[in-house]
């Protein structure tokens, strides 16, 4: 059970209304009013308020609905370990053709409340972080969805945890290909045998690290040929590993 099926469920009873009928208003099947009345089944924001709406919660506001009652739908803890696969695997329920008037209807609706953003992903802001991907200049350019798993990503502070767009592909002989989304944790020292990103001579790059010595490194490219600058500690300034790649096919 969750908060949001024992309102939905409680407000149903109240009206008199089976869950047959209340599919009915808001063109969704019996079963799926069934799954979301048991917390069995994660359902966006939109589809909440519309099903709250068929049973006359017009006005909800945050004192008597708030966004944990909609987050309630799951038990987070239990979401948390698999949580980046929750919107992927979120179905969207048939919309019968009969319903189409009424979706776009209530979609109009929603949008003359005010809505914006997700009410499922504010909720859902202890074990979801927005990480923004940076470009060569650090400013950014798009965002990623990542889970917070007993409050760290990948080992680093969430709020700290960022993507580097790889600029070129000066590293693809260590499997990174510009284009590429470097997600670094921040780390202020080197690291050896570690690929990380450094500012040296004002401008920054991904390298992997070598220790010659404890004040001096070997910062390792590799694009048609090897190659490898030798610095002294004080000459670069160590921004962060990097913790994993991902790339698009």
């Amino acid at each position: 059970m969750s908060r949001l099926g024992d309102l939905i469920r409680t407000e149903r009873i109240r009206q008199n209304m089976t869950p047959k009928q209340v599919a009915k208003k808001c063109g969704f099947s019996e079963s799926y009013i069934v799954a979301v009345e048991n917390g069995t089944r994660i359902i966006p924001d939109d589809q909440a308020r519309r099903i709250l709406k068929s049973i006359g919660l017009k006005q909800q506001t945050e004192a008597d609905f708030s966004l944990d009652d909609i987050a309630a739908t799951v038990d987070l803890a239990q979401v948390q370990p698999s949580i980046q696969n929750v919107v992927r695997k979120v179905p969207a329920p048939p919309k019968p053709r009969v319903e189409a008037e009424k979706v776009a209807s209530t979609k109009e609706e929603t949008k003359d409340e005010g809505v914006t953003g997700s009410i499922w992903l504010d909720a859902l802001t202890s074990v979801l972080k927005n990480v923004p991907v940076m470009n060569a200049v650090l400013q950014p350019v798009d965002h990623r969805l990542l889970p917070i798993i007993q409050g760290r990503i990948e080992g680093g502070a969430p709020d700290k945890v960022f993507y580097f767009l790889a600029p070129d592909d000066s590293m693809r002989g260590f499997r990174i290909h510009q284009g590429d989304l470097a997600l670094i944790v921040p780390a202020q020292s080197p690291i050896d045998g570690a690929v990380m990103l450094v500012e040296y001579n004002q401008h920054r790059y991904l390298r992997k690290i070598k220790t010659l010595n404890p004040t001096t490194y070997l910062l390792q490219s590799y694009n048609k040929e090897y190659d490898a600058v030798t610095v002294n500690l004080h000459e670069m300034n160590c921004i962060g590993r990097v913790a994993k790649v991902e790339f698009t096919l």
